[in-house]
Formats: C-alpha cells, structure tokens, sequence
C-alpha cells in the first residue's frame, strides 16, 4: 500500500493488522556524467515499493533529498544540512507516532544519510518520551542500505569487479536505467577515474573528483542488470522488514 494513494480510512484499517511502515529515502545529487540526480532517490523508491508489495506494508512518500552537502559543487545537487534533516525525519515519525505506527523500516539508497539517520532516530525516541506520546516506547527505527544487501554486493563485485567503484557505481546505475530506460545517459567516461580520497567539503571533492565518479565505471551497468540488482535488493529487504516487524 502507498501512503500517498490512500485515505485515512484505509491507513486506519491497516494499522489494525500492522504498525510497520517503509519509508524510502535517497539523495538528489550528481552521479557522474551518465548518472542521474536522482538515483539514490530513484533506487530508494523503487525497491521500496517491490518490498512493500512482498510482505503487504504501507509505503510511505520517498524522501528525495538527503545529506549531500559534499555533493553540491556541481549543478542539480540538492542537500539538506544534517541538523535539518534531523528534524525532517524527526517530524515525519512524531506524525506517524500519533497515528499509530511503531515500526520504522527506512529502506536508504544513499551512503551520506547513515550517519544523520541515525542521528535522527535517537533524536526521535528522546521527543517522544519528552512528549510523552502514546506508545514512545515501543517506536524502533532501522536503516536498511539496499546497496549494502549481501546478495547485491555480491554480484556487484561479480559482475563489475573493482570497477563498482564507490559512487556513480554501475550497480545503482543500472538499477535506474531498469526503472526509467527511456532516461538511459550516454557521454565520455575518462577510462582514468579518481578514487581513495577522503571526503571533506563541496569544493575540495569537485577538485579531487572532477567528473563526480569516485573509482567507478557506469558504462558497465544495463537495464537487465538492473533487474538483477532490484530482484536481489526485494528478497533480501523483504525478509529483513519481516523479521524487524515481528520483532518485540
């Protein structure tokens, strides 16, 4: 079920059989010359939703912008500071809290969310007890990075080697060229591709990564690739949502 596709007199009907809820969250940021801005976004939502056709959960709205400042040198970047990300993530549960959910299953497609979601999910259990709201102590959030899927890492390394790279990889891209093949981007990939370096500010990535790759090769990925990745990237979830709701 998708939030945005139901009434309230459906949401009420589901939270007498669960109170666990999906929430997609991605990123809005470059992805190389061939990726597309909203990849993380893209992959978030589309896995999202496969999951929550498996096991019969409510989906919640994708969130498409997260944490990337480091991100933002180069044009269509959107990012959202960690502080206020915090507090968009923070006011989503408050929400759904008082309507009964307790479950928080946070299907994530970007890496530079991690840290800031977990932020933001012990900000969150600190103002409900403050508040005091109905059930605070039974409100459990989880990350679950569809990247980081023992299945999908697997045939990433299988499939592109070394060449997955870190950003920009193949496997992410390929899973968007299945969801949205008529926006497949072609262009000059330098066979020459920066990698290793450590992340700092905006301007110092754009130099040590000038084309917005870090040690990956997109020209690798496919449409049936992608199908690959996004079967693997449903089961795998799809259990882990399962045990997570069931969980005391």
């Amino acid at each position: 079920m998708l939030l945005h596709l139901s009434t309230w007199t459906d949401v009420e009907t589901y939270l007498e059989q669960s109170q666990g809820m999906i929430i997609p969250i991605g990123s809005t940021e470059q992805h190389g010359p061939t990726g597309l801005i909203g990849t993380d976004a893209i992959c978030a939502e589309a896995i999202s939703r496969g999951v929550g056709e498996a096991t019969q959960a409510m989906v919640a709205p994708t969130i498409n912008v997260g944490m990337a400042l480091h991100h933002t040198g180069f044009p269509g970047t959107i990012s959202l500071r960690p502080s206020t990300l915090i507090l968009v993530v923070r006011d989503y549960l408050t929400c759904l809290t008082k309507a009964g959910f307790t479950k928080f299953y946070f299907i994530n497609g970007h890496g530079g969310n991690i840290a800031t979601l977990k932020a933001a999910f012990s900000e969150t259990y600190a103002h409900l007890e403050d508040l005091q709201i109905a059930n605070y102590q039974k409100v459990q959030c989880q990350i679950a990075n569809w990247f980081m899927c023992g299945s999908v890492y697997k045939l990433a390394k299988e499939s592109y080697g070394d060449q997955e790279g870190s950003h920009a990889t193949p496997s992410e891209v390929a899973v968007t060229q299945y969801v949205y093949p008529e926006a497949i981007k072609k262009a000059y990939l330098s066979p020459e591709v920066a990698s290793g370096h450590r992340i700092y500010g905006a301007a110092d990535f754009r130099e040590r990564y000038p084309d917005g790759r870090m040690g990956s090769n997109p020209d690798l990925a496919t449409p049936e690739h992608g199908k690959q990745f996004y079967d693997l990237a449903v089961e795998e979830l799809s259990k882990g949502y399962l045990e997570f709701v069931s969980q005391e």
